[in-house]
């Protein structure tokens, strides 16, 4: 399994700390002082990134979508009002990009269009992030490769053989291209039978040079640290202030204290997956003396 090494000296692979990504996406609702709140609150819980999702709305939204009326925290207006207003640009993602540097926590985020590509390229991230949706996407997969920086595919909503399709074209601009792989199920939130954690072994077999990880919508946190157990060598879970909070992606979001518990669970099984070599513990030695009728002879002084 290859390890990949990112701008800032972290590394993704085998044998490493499973990278655990905060998704805040667009659960700051257009709100920089929100944004900073859950930053805080990543750094707090000790996830290695934030992830942020970036969009230009002319281009995203159907042109047949934009005057439709929608009802809003900020009143009713047009939807393509209401995506331009959720809709970080430069004066945001750059105060994002120095309030994560001071902090010491990695932040990127999943371009929906080549224009919010070369957008993003301004801040030097520390990878591009291609979501579910856009895996199918060429031209956007082509364009994040034309930087050059490790790039994670999100797999929901695929079948196999478009996930052939678009690691195939990673393969053709370069064998050796930075490539991760996110198992997901893009349902929110994803029902337990729905997960499918054994695809995370499934696409370590069939694509051994590319990290194998888990972008997961549960609302439980067991099946995310059950990824890690299984091999992920990272992770992702969508975060929020607040469950109950206005937008589309709260819901299916963990909050503080369960970002804190999950980085607390995931860290504690990769300590205590060992080495796999059997040895007998100082801590064993004790019991053993008052409990073992035949002790071995080094252990008998």
């Amino acid at each position: 399994m290859r390890t990949i090494t990112l701008n800032t000296g972290r590394e993704i692979g085998t044998g490493k700390p499973s990278y655990i990504i905060a998704e805040i996406g667009i659960n700051h609702n257009g709100s920089l002082d929100l944004a900073k709140q859950l930053i805080d609150e990543a750094v707090a819980a000790k996830a290695d990134a934030v992830k942020f999702q970036k969009r230009t709305p002319e281009v995203c939204v159907p042109k047949d979508q934009w005057e439709i009326m929608r009802d809003t925290p900020w009143g009713k207006m047009s939807y393509i009002d209401y995506k331009r207003k959720t809709e970080f640009g430069a004066v945001e993602y750059s105060a994002i990009d120095q309030y994560c540097k001071k902090l010491g926590i990695d932040w990127f985020a999943s371009a929906w269009d080549l224009e919010s590509v070369d957008f993003l390229e301004q801040f030097d991230p520390v990878m591009h992030k291609l979501a579910s949706a856009s895996l199918t996407d060429l031209p956007l997969i082509e364009k994040c490769l034309q930087t050059g920086r490790p790039l994670m595919l999100s797999t929901g909503m695929s079948t196999v053989k478009e996930i052939e399709t678009a690691v195939d074209l990673v393969k053709s601009f370069d064998e050796n291209y930075p490539l991760m792989i996110a198992h997901s199920t893009s349902a929110y939130p994803c029902k337990p039978e729905e997960l499918n954690l054994r695809m995370i072994n499934t696409l370590q077999a069939k694509y051994p040079d590319a990290p194998a990880g888990y972008s997961g919508h549960e609302t439980g946190l067991t099946t995310t640290v059950a990824a890690v157990v299984m091999g992920a060598t990272f992770v992702e879970r969508h975060f929020t202030l607040d469950r109950a909070m206005w937008g589309s992606d709260h819901a299916a979001s963990v909050e503080p204290q369960g970002l804190q518990r999950l980085v607390r669970d995931i860290r504690d099984v990769e300590i205590a997956a060992g080495d796999g070599i059997k040895k007998v513990y100082d801590s064993e030695i004790g019991p053993m003396k008052r409990l073992r009728v035949n002790i071995s002879p080094e252990y008998q002084l």
